[in-house]
């Protein structure tokens, strides 16, 4: 079976716990992701940026953070020390789009890791998934806002079977590795 790893925003926005955006179980999911990262022979990290001008609901959005209207060059955007590779920018919570469908390319399935289950990870599974993408959510590989929030991302993602499977470390490195 081909798979691609998309590593979804393991940023220091999400890792700071200074962060306004700081995600408590990062640290948590950082060795997981180092053994998938370690067992792909293809992977794509995304960052969540703010856009230049924001739009629609983005207006909103950064009217309640306006720490985070910040150029994609700033540190608080960059990928976490030990991440490098291979990245797709967006400014939407979602990181399918062409881009990261050119980098799945006919990979059987799309495999995904990171932060925050809750909200980027999830809503990148669901347009991968309606897309006709194959998509597996690595559950002890992804950490939400805290862990009720990841428990519900994870349950409602499980709704989209067989679109999206919710899988375990051990089961994607025995399958893809």
């Amino acid at each position: 079976m081909k798979a691609h790893l998309a590593v979804i925003d393991m940023q220091y926005v999400f890792a700071d716990p200074r962060s306004q955006w700081f995600t408590p179980g990062f640290e948590g999911v950082m060795a997981p992701i180092h053994k998938l990262v370690a067992a792909f022979p293809d992977v794509t990290f995304t960052r969540f940026v703010a856009p230049a001008r924001p739009i629609g609901a983005w207006k909103l959005y950064y009217a309640r953070w306006p720490f985070a209207l910040q150029p994609p060059n700033a540190e608080i955007y960059q990928l976490v020390d030990g991440f490098d590779g291979s990245t797709v920018d967006e400014i939407t919570f979602g990181k399918w789009g062409p881009a990261l469908a050119d980098r799945v390319g006919d990979a059987d399935v799309l495999v995904l890791a990171g932060v925050a289950t809750d909200c980027c990870v999830l809503s990148t599974a669901l347009a991968a998934a309606d897309a006709g993408q194959v998509t597996w959510v690595v559950a002890d590989a992804c950490a939400g806002m805290d862990d009720a929030a990841h428990e519900r991302a994870l349950d409602i993602a499980r709704g989209y079977s067989p679109h999206i499977e919710v899988k375990q470390l051990d089961e994607v490195l025995a399958c893809c590795a």
